[in-house]
């Protein structure tokens, strides 16, 4: 066999695309030119990769085997530049973290600049739903997670980076009635679980449900007039200080859980993992005085 590095490149994205004309789009080339590499790819092998099937390219059982080693294959690369970066005094190689959906408005101020002190450091932050941030973390796909809840367990560490303050928010316009339909997460969120533990508390406040599947969907139902919702601050400040969204204040809230990094016990962690949690231990009260102030300091009488 004799394919090469670039035709791995070329063959995973395919594959990761499940289409040759994205894969073109992500790579920057040519749909033709992807066509050649992942044709002379295909030379190297007697069972196919892939088919096409009524125009559509689907990847083969084999395919999806060989995508698995070519992955290994590029992460051994990798770790060959990122080790020849270290012999010359470079901090080099690749931080990854999987970030619950929330999270995206905590996760970027904790990172850019550890980012601007190390750039020969490549991020993955994963933004997902927290069953695949918690799935990532214990298979060891991930360095990191961000969470609002530690799972039971105790087989991780942690870091608290910043409380995570919940209300109930309405639309600025709107009046609440005991009529008002209340707007949900999907089963499995953090903030589905609180919201379910909050109004199993208070009955009274329990009304017609509406179910959506992230954050920013409920956000943009609750702007529209849908409903109420409980939702992290931190993902609404604009609308606030907009007049958009209001807070509807009611006994036993906010609720407050804490965003936190957590990690395998048992991990060990990479050079750039841990050059990451020492920055954090370091630069973490600064970054909280200069992003989030206004957010520690909101009373819910804004």
């Amino acid at each position: 066999m004799n394919y090469t590095i670039h035709q791995l490149q070329v063959f995973l994205k395919v594959v990761e695309m499940e289409s040759v004309t994205k894969a073109s789009e992500e790579l920057f080339m040519t749909q033709p030119a992807v066509s050649i590499q992942l044709k002379k790819f295909q030379e190297q092998f007697s069972i196919p990769l892939t088919e096409v099937i009524g125009r559509k390219l689907y990847i083969t059982d084999f395919g999806r085997e060989v995508a698995v080693i070519a992955q290994r294959v590029l992460d051994e690369v990798e770790q060959i530049r990122f080790k020849t970066k270290e012999y010359e005094g470079v901090l080099r190689g690749r931080l990854k973290i999987a970030s619950a959906s929330t999270g995206k408005y905590v996760a970027p101020f904790f990172l850019t600049g550890f980012l601007d002190q190390h750039s020969g450091i490549d991020l993955k932050l994963d933004v997902t739903n927290k069953a695949r941030v918690l799935e990532s973390l214990q298979n060891n796909e991930v360095d990191f997670a961000l969470v609002s809840i530690v799972p039971e367990g105790g087989q991780f560490n942690e870091e608290k980076l910043l409380d995570n303050k919940l209300y109930l928010i309405g639309n600025a316009s709107d009046n609440m009635t005991p009529d008002s339909p209340l707007i949900y997460r999907e089963k499995g969120s953090a903030t589905r679980t609180e919201m379910e533990s909050y109004f199993g508390m208070n009955p009274q406040l329990s009304r017609k449900k509406i179910e959506l599947t992230s954050n920013e969907a409920v956000k943009q139902a609750v702007l529209a007039g849908i409903g109420y919702s409980i939702l992290p601050l931190i993902g609404i400040m604009h609308e606030l200080k907009n007049g958009d969204l209001k807070v509807i204040e009611v006994e036993g809230l906010p609720l407050e859980t804490q965003w936190r990094l957590i990690w395998l016990k048992d991990k060990k962690l990479s050079p750039v993992a841990k050059a990451y949690l020492q920055y954090i231990r370091a630069d973490k009260d600064e970054i909280l005085k200069e992003h989030f102030e206004w957010y520690m300091n909101f009373s819910g009488t804004h």
